[in-house]
């Protein structure tokens, strides 16, 4: 007989999946009519100008799916009050970044220097609380040797990192149609394994829920994509991810099961890095998936590869929890 958990799992991740396609529907007309468009680069790919127009802030039915499906089947405990406030959070902050980019005409949306501010913000709340309230530790688990270290007030630092990077290493994958929405999927997938592993029930709910919307949201976006997700999505989809490894404390496995994400990040350090010292490109575009592109690859071929990629990822990480 199933566990109630796994009612609640399943649950969450049809209902999340039902929300996302029964708002496409009437949100992405919607966007077409406010004329939210997605502006394209001049300096990507070519092949993606057609693309130009295309609504974006289709994040908003991905965070409405997860949070609506999680509020229903999941236990309304504090820890699982931070997971939610980490991903509004950051759906607030990719909200804004968009709006100013894409209605107030304003190309750089955000600046750096306010978008850091607000997620150092969330940041500190997220650990004072955990710290005080949850019991969520400050030590660190270090894979492959199992073992666990007391790192004191420098895991504020660390859970900043933590925050920072992932919602940005999200967004950077955000360039192909379907590329971030099913890489989640499969990532948001893995942490369900990663939760219930350490019976962390509530946050498995609220993992399969994200999963669930994420793979709905894949009508609209996957190739030829009819919406984008946004800063609006990809960054709150980070906060997904980021609050799961803080909260299941796999804060350094979260770089093997988000691997894609790190390899898609590192790309564009490496990119930048190589042309500001020597003045030449390691890879024809970064982030990655672009280089592929003009290597020849079909979009579609782009996108498959990658998810399978993470999916790869994601079961280093399980093997990696199992024999530390």
């Amino acid at each position: 007989m199933m566990d109630i958990f796994n009612i609640n799992m399943f649950g969450a991740a049809i209902a999340a999946a039902l929300i996302v396609l029964v708002m496409g529907p009437f949100l992405i007309p919607e966007l077409h009519k406010l004329k939210f468009g997605q502006s394209i680069r001049e300096e990507g790919p070519k092949s993606h100008q057609v693309k130009s127009g295309t609504p974006t802030m289709g994040g908003i039915m991905i965070i409405a799916g997860i949070t609506i499906a999680t509020l229903i089947f999941a236990d309304l405990t504090i820890e699982m009050g931070l997971a939610l406030f980490v991903m509004l959070g950051h759906f607030v902050l990719g909200f804004l970044d968009d709006y100013i980019k894409v209605v107030l005409k304003r190309n750089l949306g955000l600046k750096a220097k306010q978008k850091f501010l607000g997620q150092l913000v969330i940041a500190l709340i997220v650990t004072y609380i955990g710290v005080n309230y949850t019991g969520l530790t400050q030590d660190v688990w270090i894979p492959f040797i199992g073992k666990s270290y007391d790192i004191g007030w420098f895991y504020y630092v660390l859970v900043i990192g933590v925050l920072v990077g992932t919602t940005n290493a999200v967004n950077l994958t955000d360039g192909l149609d379907g590329l971030a929405a099913g890489s989640m999927a499969v990532a948001s997938l893995g942490f369900v394994a990663v939760c219930l592993y350490f019976g962390k029930t509530n946050l498995a709910i609220f993992s399969f829920a994200c999963f669930g919307a994420c793979v709905a949201f894949l009508k609209f976006n996957y190739h030829p994509a009819k919406v984008f997700m946004g800063d609006t999505g990809s960054l709150a989809l980070g906060g997904v991810l980021a609050a799961l490894g803080i909260l299941t404390k796999t804060e350094l496995l979260l770089i093997i099961l988000g691997g894609l994400f790190v390899i898609e990040t590192l790309s564009v350090i490496i990119q930048v890095t190589s042309f500001k010292t020597t003045g030449k490109r390691v890879f024809l575009m970064s982030p990655i998936h672009h280089h592929f592109e003009l290597k020849g690859w079909s979009e579609t071929r782009v996108v498959w590869s990658f998810w399978t990629a993470e999916l790869v990822f994601c079961v280093l990480a399980m093997l990696t929890l199992h024999f530390s």
